[in-house]
């Protein structure tokens, strides 16, 4: 199946991002979001970053018209019939994934081929409120979307050969680099990096160095480019505890367990950049 025309549903950082990426790569983009004031806001984020990049001269004026003009806002969901790809970019919840599913098993025709972004939630049983599990499949970018060069394919053990080829295609038309992954918990990047994540914060929480030093040992020591204290701070304090207790209630895993002061910073609403307090003030 060739894809042509994609829609994505949610339009805030992620979303937007997905949308501006498929824009800038040909593709007609149709952007969903469920109130005209949220739409306005992840179309200006496009906006922003475009005018950035022509400031920047990574793009010309030309080319940010050219993507913008490829992109039609809606808060209709009954605008994506017919597109042959629908990115589903909504928030980690799986009761509204499932219901967006189902509304757009009566939207799209069979063949469209429906996707979520979702880091950590089974695609399988996001799949199940449709009647056509071999096209539904994970299609998980990475934060920012524009600037990021991975894409993680998850393919649950009803995804057709045929959808992964599609997708796949997809992927690396966006230039994106494609890995494969299968729907378990975590996939691929978030498996290694969650309990990694963790592990920092409980070795913050129990004395065994400074956040600083943490931080400077793995940005230096390891060459990754942040420690995960600072990176912990940018993916959000919340986002992380998300995907930490979403797996241990898949796997009972005792690596998936929360660390008590990453309860305690998230009760206290210290979420990390998108709050200006985290592991770093940054107000």
């Amino acid at each position: 199946m060739e894809i042509k025309k994609v829609g994505v549903i949610g339009c805030g950082v992620m979303g937007s991002g997905i949308v501006q990426v498929c824009a800038q790569s040909g593709y007609e983009v149709v952007a969903t979001e469920i109130n005209e004031d949220l739409l306005k806001r992840g179309l200006d984020l496009i906006d922003s970053f475009l005018s950035k990049s022509v400031a920047k001269e990574k793009i010309t004026a030309q080319e940010k018209d050219a993507t913008l003009a490829r992109i039609k806002g809606t808060t209709n969901l009954n605008d994506l019939k017919d597109c042959d790809l629908v990115i589903e970019a909504a928030v980690e919840n799986m009761e509204l994934k499932r219901k967006i599913f189902a509304d757009l098993e009566k939207i799209c025709p069979p063949e469209t081929i429906l996707g979520t972004n979702t880091s950590c939630l089974s695609i399988m049983d996001i799949a199940t409120a449709t009647s056509r599990p071999d096209k539904v499949i994970g299609i998980h970018f990475f934060n920012p979307v524009p600037m990021m060069k991975l894409l993680e394919i998850v393919k649950t053990i009803a995804t057709s050969d045929e959808t992964v080829a599609a997708v796949r295609k997809f992927g690396e038309s966006t230039g994106k680099t494609v890995v494969i992954a299968q729907d378990a918990p975590g996939f691929i990047v978030n498996r290694l990096m969650v309990p990694f994540l963790l592990n920092a914060i409980r070795m913050l929480e129990s004395g065994v160095a400074s956040r600083e030093d943490i931080d400077n040992g793995v940005n230096l020591g390891l060459n990754h480019p942040m420690g995960p204290l600072t990176l912990s701070d940018l993916i959000g304090l919340d986002t992380l505890i998300f995907i930490a207790n979403a797996t241990y209630e898949e796997t009972r895993d005792p690596q998936w367990v929360a660390p008590i002061l990453l309860k305690k910073m998230v009760a206290a609403g210290w979420l990390g950049r998108k709050t200006g307090k985290g592991f770093y003030d940054y107000k």
